[in-house]
């Protein structure tokens, strides 16, 4: 078994594609702006980040056209450098909600939110330095 991606449920499909392709700068697998599908990569590694619209999953999944409360899900991307990259996503329109902070005596992380509200944290790990 092999992680292929994580994908989240959205609502809004253009506000959620525009964060994850130019806030964050993941590379869009095929540009589709609009939907109702589609996957993020980050520069490194083989999973990725997918967005998939609400609406279609719930004609699969009857019980996804729910209304969503409280936060479901924590989007975790390692950076080499924390702070580069905060000042990075902060330029291109991100609200960083903490940090660039210590979370243990190994990792630096930050924290900022995407049109939905799902929580995405950037973390530096520290253990890899000399």
């Amino acid at each position: 078994m092999e992680l292929a991606q994580v994908r989240l449920l959205v609502t809004d499909f253009a506000a959620c594609y525009r964060f994850y392709a130019e806030v964050l700068g993941l590379k869009p697998q095929s540009g589709a702006e609009r939907g109702p599908y589609e996957k993020f990569s980050p520069a490194a590694g083989s999973a990725g980040i997918a967005l998939q619209d609400r609406a279609m999953m719930a004609e699969v999944l009857g019980e996804l056209g729910e209304s969503v409360a409280g936060h479901r899900s924590l989007v975790v991307l390692r950076v080499d450098d924390l702070d580069a990259c905060c000042a990075r996503v902060a330029a291109r329109g991100a609200t960083l909600l903490h940090g660039p902070a210590p979370m243990t005596d190994r990792m630096r992380v930050a924290h900022l939110k995407d049109p939905e509200g799902n929580v995405v944290e950037l973390q530096e790990w520290l253990l890899l330095r000399p």
